[in-house]
């Protein structure tokens, strides 16, 4: 263990009071090092909209003050004694959760996140200690091992922040389903943080990739910025009939409402549908789902073992989420903006050379 220890320093955050969801500055403590525990420094937190829910308590059981945060990139700053595959100085990441139960059977299959006890969340979450969790707009936090993810020295903290939430997002339900088949279609429903992403993963998987949107104005970014091979209007009924029975895989990243069966005839028999966003109901008839053997399935998140696959493969194979660097003194105006959509695609808190 090195000489410093956590438990003598401040932590200094962002947080929300109330839910106005309005952030300032705030100091707390965050709890020793144990012998499981990294203490990390925090140099990027990606914003997520998972920061709006609870700053703004759209759910209702925000637990305030909130410091939200779940996309955090850093570096060791202290180890506890039985910690064996991390280091001080080595880079290290933090996504949506800090804690499981380690003994049920998802957590045993690696799929931590859907622990039967319930994960535990990385800000607004219950801990085993009964402490309320606070996130990454802070100077630094304290995790279980377990829970932490190994970022490659030659891969910047700044894009590996997001890959924590949005990038595993996609990544997950991708190879679950099997879809880094070279030469197989994908449809990606979305442009947003988790939509640009699952067009950089399929190309980086070699999938023929096409962007369905209601807006015209994401062409240019979608074909020209990240490289998806077409891109379509949803609205539009004639383009949408022409490529019925077309795609092997699509994604749906979109959380407002819309209708599914368009989506669902361009998939060809045994396709696949998955769902990532949260619209209020998914409605769809089964004459789309059962002559063509389709399936459409639910994904949130994946486990530590795959987030380490996935920061993995990004740094073997130069895939970076196109992000916008802000200071923390900006949280508020970008939590404004990311309400709006108006992100292309994520945005990364330099909270190292921003937080004082």
């Amino acid at each position: 263990m090195s000489s410093e220890s956590s438990s003598d320093h401040n932590c200094l955050g962002w947080a929300a009071r109330d839910a106005s969801g309005t952030l300032s500055p705030y100091q707390f403590s965050r709890r020793a090092v144990g012998s499981d525990d990294i203490s990390i420094k925090i140099t990027h937190c990606g914003v997520c909209y998972a920061d709006i829910i609870w700053t703004r308590n759209y759910i209702g059981d925000s637990k305030y003050p909130v410091v939200p945060g779940h996309e955090i990139a850093g570096i060791v700053k202290e180890v506890g004694d039985n910690v064996q595959n991390f280091k001080v100085g080595d880079h290290i990441g933090v996504g949506t959760i800090v804690n499981s139960c380690r003994a049920c059977e998802y957590c045993s299959d690696d799929l931590e996140s859907y622990c039967a006890k319930g994960a535990v969340f990385t800000f607004n979450g219950i801990d085993a200690d009964g402490t309320v969790t606070k996130g990454g707009y802070s100077s630094y936090i304290v995790v279980h091992q377990r829970y932490c993810i190994k970022i490659p020295v030659n891969y910047p903290l700044s894009s590996a922040a997001p890959l924590l939430c949005a990038g595993i997002t996609v990544y997950s339900p991708m190879m679950r389903h099997k879809m880094n088949q070279p030469g197989k279609s994908l449809g990606v429903i979305g442009l947003g943080g988790l939509g640009h992403m699952a067009v950089k993963f399929g190309k980086a998987f070699g999938l023929n990739v096409t962007v369905f949107s209601t807006s015209i104005s994401k062409k240019e970014k979608a074909l020209n910025l990240l490289g998806a091979d077409k891109f379509v209007i949803s609205s539009d009924q004639e383009q949408m009939k022409n490529l019925a029975k077309s795609f092997d895989f699509i994604i749906d990243t979109a959380s407002g409402d819309h209708p599914f069966d368009p989506y669902m005839a361009l998939l060809k028999t045994a396709g696949i549908l998955v769902l990532v966003g949260f619209p209020r109901e998914v409605k769809f008839s089964p004459a789309n789902l059962n002559p063509d053997m389709r399936t459409i399935s639910g994904s949130v998140t994946g486990g530590m073992k795959e987030t380490q696959e996935m920061v993995d493969f990004c740094a073997a194979c130069d895939v970076h989420p196109t992000i916008e660097i802000i200071p923390i003194q900006y949280a508020n105006e970008a939590h404004e903006r990311l309400a709006k959509r108006d992100v292309k695609y994520r945005f990364v808190i330099d909270i190292e050379k921003s937080l004082e």
